[in-house]
């Protein structure tokens, strides 16, 4: 802590930073990297970072990276175990998995972050430790009743609750620092393509394998689904989260590429299904499957609209990206615009229920989201604002999104029962 504290205090004396590396060049290397995101970036902050990128004790490095793949290792063997538990212990498998999934993925990668810290702060480690427990305990003490909507909403909103929290412990619960949080933004943008990639590549492996010892007469169908390919699944989020991590370049160069490519697919896409929603007779006032399936759309746009506008801003090579998410962004509050006028109707028409008051109040916070970043947008495009803003007010809406998911898994259980 004292280094990070006094390359911060000395940001703008090059002989006070020259005389701190030449004391401690390791802890330099390492404190400067962990405040980087924190630190303005100046020429000479970015002449340290090019320094220390090449200056770098390859000894030290080669045993630094080397510890991070033994920690990645004994972190998928343990989230391998859990998530293994059902056929070990004989647990219910339909129960254990729909109640712990979410919880095991998230640990598993709360796990391998903590381990390859640093700086341990052992009460953080301890409170980490503490909430994983309470989580879990109270996913599991609740009440196995079938057909529950309230229960099935906590345990829908339950991984989105372990991927806020995963944040806090990923940023080092420094809540306050938006650039952390939108550092988290950004990993999580690199860690979408690269589990996409290592899943493709996982099947064709998987298939690979099963076909040639079927040509020999063995079936490994069932053991290899049942143990290695359900361990590879749970353990694709750590292995991608490594990656990006100690490959930053790599994630840098393909996620623009793909961001580039998607966000102008989807502005084609989400025009396309608005002309066509108006010629299809569908009624989404009174079609309930319908309107569950345009959500789940709506939630699928505003995903690749957070992403593009995430890696954009890491290369902001072109207008033309940032006018596409201005347009995308408008579409899409139409089609968040549709879907609330079609809630409003059903819950006037048959009354509140967990899950119509659950979707219109993600709408809401959406429609909320949308109406910001399509007012900075418009900045950006039309006013020649920084592109920086769009990220940042992203970061600073995410507690709203943080409070909502806090009140589904614990109040509706109050409010709603086992309904």
């Amino acid at each position: 802590m004292a280094m990070k504290e006094e390359i911060k205090k000395n940001i703008d004396n090059p002989e006070a930073l020259e005389k701190l590396f030449q004391t401690d060049e390791r802890g330099f290397a390492t404190a400067f990297e962990e405040i980087y995101t924190d630190i303005e970036e100046t020429e000479l902050i970015r002449f340290w970072k090019i320094r220390l990128e090449h200056e770098k004790p390859v000894s030290s490095s080669k045993k630094l990276f080397f510890a991070d793949i033994i920690k990645m290792i004994v972190t998928c063997l343990v989230t391998g175990f859990l998530i293994k538990m059902p056929a070990i212990f004989n647990f219910p498998e339909e129960f254990f998995y729909f109640r712990n999934t979410g919880l095991i993925v998230f640990g598993g990668l709360i796990l391998y972050v903590t381990l390859t810290r640093r700086d341990h702060d052992y009460k953080k480690v301890a409170c980490t430790a503490a909430i994983m427990a309470i989580m879990a305990i109270y996913a599991n003490i609740l009440p196995a009743t079938n057909g529950s909507d309230t229960l099935n909403l906590v345990y829908i909103h339950l991984p989105i609750l372990m991927w806020a929290f995963f944040g806090m412990v990923y940023i080092d619960f420094d809540l306050k620092n938006l650039f952390k949080r939108v550092e988290y933004i950004r990993y999580n943008g690199d860690l979408a393509v690269l589990m996409a990639i290592m899943a493709i590549a996982g099947v064709i492996l998987s298939g690979i394998l099963i076909t040639l010892f079927d040509t020999i007469g063995i079936n490994i169908e069932e053991i290899y689904m049942e143990n290695i390919a359900l361990i590879g699944v749970v353990s694709i989020p750590i292995v991608a989260t490594f990656i990006v991590r100690n490959y930053r370049s790599l994630a840098n160069k393909v996620a623009p590429v793909i961001a580039n490519i998607f966000s102008p697919l989807v502005l084609v896409a989400a025009l396309v299904f608005l002309v066509a929603l108006a010629f299809s007779g569908k009624n989404l006032f009174e079609d309930r499957e319908f309107l569950l399936i345009f959500n789940l759309m709506l939630l699928g746009v505003m995903a690749v609209i957070l992403f593009s506008v995430s890696e954009t801003f890491i290369n902001p090579t072109s207008r033309f990206n940032t006018a596409v998410l201005f347009v995308l962004s408008i579409l899409t509050i139409v089609i968040d615009g549709i879907a609330l006028s079609a809630i409003f109707y059903r819950l006037g028409a048959y009354g509140v229920t967990p899950n119509r008051l659950a979707v219109l109040g993600s709408n809401i916070l959406l429609f909320g989201n949308l109406l910001w970043l399509i007012l900075e947008l418009y900045k950006v495009n039309f006013r020649k604002a920084d592109i920086g803003r769009i990220e940042f007010s992203i970061a600073k809406y995410l507690p709203v999104y943080l409070i909502w998911v806090l009140f589904v898994v614990f109040c509706f259980p109050l409010i709603f029962g086992m309904r």
